[in-house]
């Protein structure tokens, strides 16, 4: 893994239980995640770790991997958190493996702190990478600003395909900038996995788990 984790921020105005529901199915996940096209889940084992396969589909190829998941719904302040690890052989991919992170915090005025920390080991080299990671980070933030409107105003995410990045004269389309790319007062790139939940150091990885 690298200093150069992505790290994604945004305010959710609801309630935390509203956004882990939408956030937690992953049949509605690839709706909102520009990052995913499919995710199918298998049952939760006897610890909670659930396994799941994922899809992007890119022209003429469907990328496709696996990974690990489990979630903590009930923490002493209050907060959420849902942690992963994901692998894929596909030479396309531009993640190898990787690890990260769901944050769930919840605001004083009764909305919520959705945050996200991943790193991952570039399947196309560092010098790819160079390129790819801020794709990645955008498409994240991307993501989380059609995610808050979906949630907010209940617009379906299927109203704002990726062409609605050119819908300039639209200002209620999703905007990357609208999202926090560090944590406040830290720096872009950094050490994101640093106050990643305990969960996750204690995923299997995701080929031994299947």
């Amino acid at each position: 893994m690298t200093p150069r984790a992505i790290y994604v921020e945004i305010e959710i105005s609801a309630p935390i239980e509203k956004v882990w529901r939408r956030t937690q199915d992953a049949a509605q996940h690839s709706r909102w995640d520009l990052r995913f096209s499919r995710i199918t889940p298998a049952e939760p084992d006897a610890s909670g770790v659930q396994s799941f396969t994922y899809a992007r589909r890119v022209p003429f190829h469907t990328v496709e991997g696996v990974g690990v998941s489990i979630g903590e719904r009930s923490r002493p302040d209050g907060s959420r958190t849902s942690a992963l690890k994901f692998f894929t052989r596909d030479r396309i991919s531009p993640i190898r493996a990787g690890r990260g992170y769901w944050r769930y915090l919840p605001s004083a005025d009764g909305g919520t702190r959705f945050i996200t920390g991943y790193d991952y080991t570039p399947g196309w080299g560092h010098w790819a990478d160079v390129v790819a990671r801020p794709v990645l980070g955008w498409a994240t933030a991307w993501s989380f600003d059609r995610l808050r409107i979906w949630i907010e105003r209940g617009d379906e995410p299927e109203d704002w395909p990726l062409r609605s990045v050119l819908w300039f004269w639209n200002p209620r389309r999703p905007r990357a900038a609208r999202c926090r790319r560090s944590p406040e007062g830290g720096p872009r790139r950094g050490d994101h996995l640093r106050d990643a939940p305990a969960t996750l150091a204690s995923l299997p990885s995701p080929e031994a788990a299947r």
